[in-house]
């Protein structure tokens, strides 16, 4: 009788054991057949699937980095870090990024009481790319949508956008994940609320009749059943991308930087040339700015972020900030560059530019004539009226032309195109 119980023990046993290795290779198909895709990269194939164990090393290793945010092991983390590993050009780019942005998102998140190492969420939203903008129009560092920015504070206008400056745009990250956290005591839920609202992770939480990520994950939206284990995948190889031969890119860029209150109208390029910097070097510590001119006033000055450079360069700007200089020109908007961020089931290519992306002496939705290089100023001209007709922001036309009023002097040439050069002849 014992060797019968003994024999059907082991039956039993073995037909758990079959069990549970289907239902393991059923949820690997879903992952397979599945619609999601990386945000972070484009062209990537879904890999095969991966059954967890508890002596793998990339359970170790994960387990040694883990802080206050979860960072669990499964077969769709494992996905990601396939998925992360294979793209070692663009890994080696964001960690070289990461150099000069997560000091920021370190300081930032410390003092709102926001565990430091959500800061890899930003290179799953946009690859440190200040000037990324999604296919659904979410902007900046960390993707913010132009309703849930104003909720958090973020301005929007002609000549700022606040989603792009990584300092204003992780308060507000900061402030999102702060509230999320209180509302559902797990960071796992609050990084899953970043991706698809509070509401959609309360509807989960109420079909699951639980309050873990994982128990939640099948009534979540398809994306961000993958943004979770692709937030864990990329705190994993931001850590071990030694082991993948993956080094930080040399970012040809100075990280240490001093700030500088603004509070007039300057170009950047003015800037740039007082610094002896590159202008694009400038925008990039800048991004906010559309245009590339500092809108500051007295009343509300702006920040201006420049590089470390020599002594002598200061006494240069500070000439340039006070009006001291010989009018230089400056940008209308900023270089239109490509990006690309990866969303469900499409790559979107975006631009750095936004609603202000018209060409120099014209405005988005006018039928304004197209300004000239030059224009004299004639009788009975006023600065708002050549601005008017030509579809300028009379703002523009005094920091292109180092104007300190409004006044209009008949016979003075000025440009109407920042990018005109005046002759010497």
């Amino acid at each position: 009788m014992k060797r019968i119980l003994t024999f059907a023990a082991f039956l039993l046993s073995l037909q758990v054991v079959n069990a549970h290795s289907a239902t393991a290779t059923d949820s690997a198909l879903r992952v397979a057949r599945g619609s999601y895709s990386p945000k972070v990269f484009r062209d990537t194939a879904v890999v095969k699937a991966f059954s967890p164990y508890s002596g793998s090393i990339f359970k170790i290793r994960l387990d040694s980095i883990q802080k206050e945010v979860p960072l669990d092991y499964n077969e769709f983390v494992q996905e990601y870090i396939d998925i992360y590993t294979r793209h070692k050009d663009e890994m080696s780019h964001v960690m070289g990024l990461s150099k000069y942005y997560f000091p920021i998102y370190e300081k930032i998140f410390n003092d709102a009481g926001i565990p430091t190492e959500i800061k890899y969420l930003s290179i799953v939203e946009s690859k440190l790319d200040p000037n990324a903008v999604s296919r659904v129009g979410a902007t900046g560092p960390w993707q913010f949508m132009a309703t849930t920015a104003k909720i958090y504070g973020l301005n929007m206008n002609e000549y700022v956008d606040e989603r792009r400056d990584p300092i204003q745009a992780s308060y507000a990250a900061a402030a999102y994940l702060k509230d999320a956290y209180q509302e559902f005591g797990d960071w796992l839920l609050a990084i899953a609320s970043y991706n698809c609202g509070k509401s959609n992770v309360e509807r989960a939480i109420e079909k699951a009749g639980a309050m873990d990520f994982w128990s939640i994950r099948q009534y979540l939206p398809a994306e961000t059943r993958s943004y979770v284990p692709a937030y864990i995948a990329m705190s994993y190889v931001m850590n071990y991308g030694k082991k993948h031969s993956i080094v930080p890119d040399n970012w040809n860029f100075s990280a240490r930087t001093d700030t500088v209150m603004v509070d007039k109208y300057i170009g950047l390029d003015n800037v740039a040339r007082a610094l002896s910097v590159n202008l694009s070097d400038l925008a990039l510590l800048n991004p906010a700015y559309k245009r590339l001119i500092i809108n500051g006033t007295k009343t509300a000055p702006r920040r201006l972020v420049i590089p470390r450079t020599e002594q002598r360069n200061y006494t240069a700007l500070y000439n340039v900030l006070n009006n001291v200089s010989l009018p230089v020109v400056t940008a209308a908007q900023a270089p239109v560059i490509e990006h690309t961020v990866s969303l469900e089931n499409t790559t979107a290519d975006a631009t750095s530019s936004t609603a202000a992306s018209a060409t120099p002496g014209t405005k988005t939705g006018t039928t304004k004539a197209p300004a000239p290089d030059f224009y004299i100023i004639k009788q009975g001209d006023t600065l708002e009226n050549i601005a008017s007709t030509y579809g300028l922001d009379i703002r523009e036309i005094k920091a292109w032309n180092s104007l300190t009023d409004n006044k209009a002097v008949v016979g003075k040439k000025i440009k109407l195109n920042p990018f005109a050069k005046i002759s010497k002849g």
